[in-house]
């Protein structure tokens, strides 16, 4: 008993012919007939009278220390207490895993005192 072979009649796939470019010109007209802006840089006097929108002010300056501490944590809490924790970074002028270390110290120191 033979096999048919799958591969033996493949003539249904032939590759379709290459597509000519089209022209840069009759797309820029199709363009411009649509409504698309062109992306080119227009001259300097177009330029000049376009002024770029104002950078969005960044709501906190980026905290870069070097502290030997690896590991992300990721907690969710409310808008009030992330900006609460980050103004005491601030103004202790701490990394945020120190106050954390902070807070806990006292929470314990509490709750051994209390005890």
């Amino acid at each position: 008993m033979s096999r048919a072979n799958p591969f033996g009649d493949l003539d249904d796939f032939a590759p379709e012919p290459a597509s000519r470019p089209v022209p840069a010109a009759a797309i820029e007209k199709i363009a411009q007939a649509s409504g698309f802006p062109s992306r080119k840089a227009q001259g300097a006097k177009d330029n000049a009278a376009e002024t770029p929108p104002a950078p969005l002010p960044s709501p906190r300056q980026p905290r870069r220390h070097v502290t030997g501490r690896n590991r992300q944590i990721n907690i969710k809490a409310t808008e009030e207490t992330i900006e609460r924790l980050y103004r005491i970074a601030d103004d202790l002028g701490l990394p945020l895993g120190a106050v954390l270390e902070q807070a806990l110290a006292a929470l314990e120191d509490k709750q051994t005192n209390s005890a």
